[in-house]
């Protein structure tokens, strides 16, 4: 059978695989898996793998492995009964086409507040072809893609080229480890595609991102002596301002190429903050969490440094804040920008499966967030981002569109038959 006939014919299987594939990405959406709380879903979708035949391996990450690569973001918080997984489809016949992984994470945000929701967040809810839940968009809609995508090369019969993995992730969203964990485990691959829902596009560039947290130090009383304390949080408050003008310096500054016409590529976001206990009392500490964002040539460390010097440097500004500088210091995120080349040949076989799918050409963007792709660079892998569109990620109802995901799971098939090639 000729390519393009395969490529019908696994197109035409994805179409009846449809009800089914919803069903999964529902059951996939079920699952609470917020940080820590991982476990319950890559059972289910381990059992899922075994049923299509595909080895698996499932293990907890162990950060000290891990500590040495550039990608490595420190974590506050275990990794037991946290695990990453595998399944491998290894090829029975000599080598014709390049291996591949499929990848994508399970982990999600939090959705407080859920009454600002329509939906109930973990009951997932189909609305005029839109499918409501958290972590729907971002990403168990890619997650449900690229199983099915392999799942219909399967059934249609076909034996591949190369190696094929899919592997399911966590901590995508706080520091990367779980990504890094299997590629130290030897599960690489001649190219690897991240089914992040892009808008039927391919990431060319992203940006770094680190995490700082800072905590402050007042003197605490009693209300009714407010005016002799030093309260933390007014305090505090101080110093996130001084970050909202470092947002503004650091967009200033000349861009990177990637970024060139973009009008705002570098956020910076106070996400947290906890202090005081008590509407009486003058708070004693008070500590918030950033993220910041920084572009592909920048160093980590160089900017940590940054933007540490930037809040002391605030801090010399308050008598108080003076004589009791903030405590700065910095976890999860850690992770180096990403820019590449959309010549190079995993860009041109996505780019002519999307249009084999679509009729259109696919078109590139530069990310003003970070994804797994730098752990994936990190170890000599070429890989992008390819997925489904939606929309409300980390937000009051996310969603994906449903006939985009369908389009997605075609355009993902369609890829793994062009690169991994059909056994001889």
């Amino acid at each position: 059978m000729s390519e393009v006939q395969n490529i019908k014919n696994v197109h035409k299987i994805i179409d009846d695989l449809w009800e089914e594939e919803l069903l999964f990405l529902k059951t996939l959406g079920s699952y609470k898996s917020v940080l820590g709380k991982e476990k319950g879903i890559q059972t289910f979708i381990e059992n899922h793998l075994n049923d299509m035949d595909l080895i698996t391996t499932l293990f907890d990450p162990d950060p000290k492995k891990l500590a040495s690569y550039k990608n490595f973001g420190k974590p506050e918080w275990s990794y037991e009964n946290r695990p990453v997984l595998v399944g491998e489809w290894k090829s029975r016949s000599e080598k014709v086409g390049k291996s591949l992984i499929l990848q994508g994470h399970i982990d999600v945000v939090s959705a407080e507040p859920e009454y600002l929701w329509n939906h109930d967040p973990f009951q997932p809810t189909i609305v005029n072809d839109k499918m409501y839940g958290r972590g729907i968009c971002d990403m168990k809609s890619g997650v449900a893609a690229m199983i099915y995508a392999v799942k219909a090369l399967k059934k249609a019969g076909i034996e591949l080229g190369a190696d094929l993995q899919i592997q399911s992730v966590i901590e995508e969203e706080c520091t990367g480890n779980g990504a890094l964990a299997l590629l130290d485990a030897g599960f690489t691959a001649d190219g690897a595609l991240i089914t992040e829902p892009t808008e039927l596009r391919a990431i060319k560039g992203q940006l770094g991102v680190l995490w700082v947290k800072v905590k402050v130090n007042g003197s605490g009383a009693h209300v009714e002596r407010a005016e002799k304390a030093q309260n933390a949080i007014n305090k505090a408050a101080l110093l996130i301002q001084s970050l909202e003008e470092y947002r503004e310096h650091i967009n200033s500054k000349p861009k990177h190429y990637d970024y060139a016409h973009h009008p705002h590529p570098l956020n910076v976001n106070v996400g947290v903050i906890q202090g005081g206990d008590w509407a009486s009392n003058v708070p004693s500490e008070c500590t918030f969490e950033a993220r910041v964002g920084f572009y592909p040539d920048q160093d980590p460390a160089d900017v940590q440094a940054e933007v540490k010097k930037w809040i002391l440097d605030a801090a010399e500004s308050d008598s108080w804040l003076k004589e009791t500088p903030p405590e700065v210091s910095f976890y999860g995120f850690s992770a180096p920008g990403f820019s590449s080349s959309s010549d190079q040949e995993l860009f041109k076989t996505l780019a002519s499966a999307h249009k084999v799918t679509t009729g259109k050409e696919m078109e590139s963007i530069a990310f003003t967030a970070t994804t797994d792709i730098r752990a994936f660079e990190e170890f000599g892998i070429p890989a992008t981002c390819y997925g489904a569109a939606g929309a409300n990620m980390h937000a009051p109802n996310e969603y994906i569109d449903l006939n985009s995901l369908k389009t997605a799971t075609k355009s993902i098939a369609a890829f793994i038959l062009d690169w991994c090639k059909e056994a001889q």
